[in-house]
């Protein structure tokens, strides 16, 4: 069973939450889902309780709770008990947790300390349940947790399809006006404050003027969330680079694209970099702190704060650019390739004790 905030969308925790439930159906687990919010077609087996939603005004009752989890054999609660975007959802979640009978993973994306606007949080979350076993997404949040006396817990990275259906390029172009010269830099993420939708901007005005004749044009493919569409309104009215809005299919968004376009300050884990490896896309991004995790494995990205290394990248040959795409393929599929993450799961809870279901 996956417990989340919602389920079933295009948020990171959402695909990821995805990816798990795969894996676990390969590893003999019948599944099933509990969320504030189900955003796909759903199943017929999905429990929804609107109290755990983000910014919901009432959490479930402790008795909705345990009646939802009842039965399960593996509950595994994904980042709502890790971020608590909804502090007495997520406290009702842990009490069910605690009083449930059956195994217990708490899968962080995210922990309170590493936001601001959450540290006083820190105290309370993620909850100490006896036996729970806790996995991130990175290293640095495993060793965190650790060093604050959590006893169980491993770090399960992302991983990812590495051979994914490509997206039609140029119908999505045309789509969305862009031209045939021009130059796309592709920012897959959501406009707020973590993202530095500022960082962007600068470098793809700095990389329009190192190209010269070639315009360059910079898409942001999330709407503003979080109080940020304020600010978002001033840096798009302050910037001289063309800037598109919107979004589509992810494979239609890469295929579309020239450069992906990361310079977070911030991130879990970085899924567009390995998704823009996938999708033979190059990719610069910023140098937040746990993409030394990616690079550990042998891949290379080019960086945001330097625009004039991705100007000369630009300017090799389609042959030179297509082997660095290719090495970086091979490497990405060393340590993140989708079929390892069964494996990478069985092993996980092989630590706390759990060899068989």
């Amino acid at each position: 069973m996956t417990v989340s905030f919602r389920l079933g969308g295009g948020d990171g925790v959402a695909v990821e939450a995805r990816k798990w439930t795969a894996a676990l159906t390969s590893l003999g687990f019948e599944t099933r889902r509990v969320a504030g919010a189900i955003e796909d077609t759903g199943a017929p087996d999905d429990v929804i309780l609107p109290g755990l939603a983000i910014g919901a005004p009432d959490p479930p009752s402790d008795a909705e709770l345990i009646a939802a989890l009842d039965g399960a054999d593996l509950v595994v609660v994904d980042n709502l008990c890790s971020l608590p975007l909804n502090p007495e959802a997520a406290a009702a979640v842990a009490r069910a947790t605690a009083a449930h009978r059956g195994r217990i993973c708490f899968r962080h994306h995210d922990l309170p300390w590493q936001r601001r606007h959450l540290a006083a949080l820190e105290t309370r979350f993620p909850p100490r349940v006896d036996g729970a076993l806790h996995a991130t997404i990175n290293l640095r949040s495993r060793r965190e947790l650790e060093a604050r006396g959590y006893p169980l817990a491993v770090t399960v990275h992302n991983y990812f399809d590495l051979d994914p259906p490509l997206g039609d390029r140029v119908a999505t172009r045309r789509s969305l006006g862009f031209g045939d010269g021009e130059l796309v830099c592709f920012h897959p993420a959501r406009a707020i404050e973590r993202k530095n939708v500022p960082g962007g901007l600068r470098f793809a005005g700095r990389l329009a003027e190192l190209l010269g004749d070639r315009p360059v044009r910079y898409w942001l493919s999330g709407p503003a969330e979080d109080g940020y569409g304020p600010t978002l309104d001033r840096l798009l009215a302050a910037t001289d680079v063309p800037v598109t809005m919107g979004r589509v299919d992810v494979a239609d968004g890469y295929a579309a694209s020239d450069l992906v376009v990361f310079p977070s300050t911030w991130e879990g884990f970085g899924n567009p970099i390995i998704e823009a490896i996938a999708h033979r896309r190059p990719c610069a991004a910023g140098p937040y702190p746990v993409l030394s995790e990616i690079l550990a494995s042998g891949i290379r990205t080019l960086s945001t704060e330097h625009p004039e290394q991705v100007a000369r990248f630009l300017a090799r040959t389609r042959e030179e650019q297509e082997h660095s795409l290719a090495v970086n393929r091979h490497r990405a599929g060393l340590s993140f390739d989708i079929a390892e993450l069964p494996d990478a799961i069985a092993a996980a809870f092989a630590t706390a004790g759990w060899t068989t279901w």
